[in-house]
């Protein structure tokens, strides 16, 4: 969406020698964070925008693909493409990867990047890179499936070439692509792409990526891992399918607190399979994690989205259904629920917000005093004040989200109630962590809901690709280095 703070989830692809602990094919990797002190002096502040900037993303999420790319809970990765490193946001709600190259200008990008936050060169000079060719089937994807003389015609491809086919020395043309808060140009290119820490290294040599000359309000880059052709995922699955077709990651928990030491988050790329060495004995067992799974529901007009039901929300024992259009998705890719690595809060439709947080207000409100000023300096609500010289304890139901599959996910207390200190009132606060998503009949069509990274810490959150599902299991994230 008090200290000084903004936190910035860094992942940086440091390969492991894995040993006993993982499965062959798979590759973990961490997952760190990061806080730039800059640009915000109060936690309100900071909620606030962090707020704001996950309803951008929601309504964006309703028309387009979205993203945020300003500082705040965001995930950076690190690999190389072919001589130069280079580090982008990931997120597995967009389908393409793309980065600054230079000259590079970025138009209202001041304050939306704090140096001192993240390890980024600036725009690249990518040397070897080649341009994709116009009659592509990336060139085609990039450009929603345009047919490849359409496309060679843009590129000021010759008739002639056109008819027979010879297409192949012109560039596909440049590509539009629009986020939460800004947009970029880009044209297509190809380079090898590595993972040089991996024992043995990690290669995609004609690895397909957006290459920006110019960006409004997106100055570092993206790193899409969603469902689409051109996405991170699909292309490792191509190249290597029992890596790309299965990954998950497992946050650690975090806090707004710029003082909390941060353990670095798991990102696993491929099948997790964690051993137990029995003491005294050579033999190994493997330690059962049972997961919740739910199927990914098609969306044939965002297919990149990785979207899940949502049946319904359960506030202390009472079950709150959900509205059809969080259940399924429609003939024209409306409704569904987005798994969205990219957005700090998990937004609902307004009259479904509106029974769920009544539900917390109910049992909540009966107990504390609400926080109005608060709500307003933060853009979360509802919020309300601990007694003097007390926390919230017991006070807060307990939540659960009931997923399509008879998929059932309880949630631990901090993923859906931030507690910190209001300096200005000597109290301790809470607030509810969901986002009203706004009227249903007013959005325009899309997503009708999404789930938040906030509200996926201490879960591993699986992909898999395989089986078309997403799993959910409470891990500690840590132990899972080994």
């Amino acid at each position: 969406m008090a200290s000084s703070v903004l936190f910035l989830l860094s992942i940086f692809f440091t390969f492991l020698s894995l040993q006993s602990s993982l499965s062959n094919s798979a590759i973990l990797l961490p997952l760190s964070h990061s806080l730039s002190t800059t640009l915000f002096n109060t936690t309100h502040h900071l909620l606030k925008s962090t707020a704001t900037r996950s309803a951008s993303r929601f309504r964006r999420h309703r028309s387009r693909v979205s993203l945020p790319l300003s500082p705040g809970a965001d995930y950076t990765l690190s690999f190389s493409i072919g001589a130069e490193t280079i580090s982008l946001y990931m997120d597995t709600g967009s389908d393409v990867v793309w980065l600054p190259c230079h000259p590079f200008e970025c138009i209202l990008c001041e304050g939306k990047y704090s140096p001192s936050a993240v390890s980024h060169p600036g725009p690249l000079n990518l040397t070897s890179a080649s341009p994709t060719s116009c009659n592509s089937a990336a060139c085609s994807a990039v450009h929603s499936s345009l047919p490849s003389s359409d496309l060679c015609a843009m590129a000021e491809c010759p008739l002639e070439s056109i008819e027979i086919d010879e297409c192949n020395p012109f560039h596909c043309p440049p590509f539009y692509y629009a986020y939460g808060d800004g947009s970029f140009v880009a044209r297509l290119f190809q380079d090898t792409l590595s993972f040089r820490a991996a024992a043995p290294p990690l290669e995609l040599p004609k690895f397909t990526f957006g290459c920006a000359n110019s960006a409004l309000g997106e100055p570092i880059g993206v790193a899409g891992f969603g469902r689409g052709l051109l996405s991170l995922s699909a292309q490792l699955a191509r190249s290597s399918p029992e890596i790309g077709n299965y990954f998950s990651y497992c946050l650690i928990s975090h806090s707004f607190d710029a003082d909390r030491v941060r353990q670095p988050s798991p990102l696993i790329l491929g099948r997790y399979e964690e051993k137990i060495k029995k003491e005294g004995t050579t033999t190994t067992t493997t330690n059962v994690v049972y997961y919740s799974y739910t199927p990914m529901l098609n969306n044939p007009k965002h297919s990149y989205f990785y979207c899940v039901g949502l049946e319904a929300a359960s506030v202390g024992g009472k079950r709150i259904p959900a509205p059809a259009s969080l259940r399924r998705v429609d003939r024209r890719g409306n409704g569904g629920m987005v798994v969205d690595s990219g957005t700090t809060f998990t937004m609902l439709p307004r009259k479904f917000y509106e029974s769920v947080v009544g539900e917390f207000d109910r049992r909540v409100g009966a107990v504390f005093r609400r926080a109005n000023a608060v709500e307003e300096r933060t853009g979360l609500s509802p919020c309300y004040y601990a007694k003097e010289g007390e926390k919230f304890f017991a006070g807060v139901p307990q939540l659960v989200l009931h997923f399509g599959g008879n998929s059932s996910v309880v949630m631990p207390r901090r993923n859906y109630f931030y507690e910190f200190s209001d300096a200005a009132a000597k109290r301790v606060v809470g607030c509810v962590m969901f986002l009203d998503g706004g009227d249903e009949a007013e959005g325009g069509g899309g997503p009708a809901g999404l789930l938040g990274n906030y509200q996926q810490q201490g879960f591993e959150v699986v992909y898999d690709l395989e089986e078309k599902r997403v799993g959910f299991a409470r891990r500690k994230c840590a132990s899972m280095w080994g």
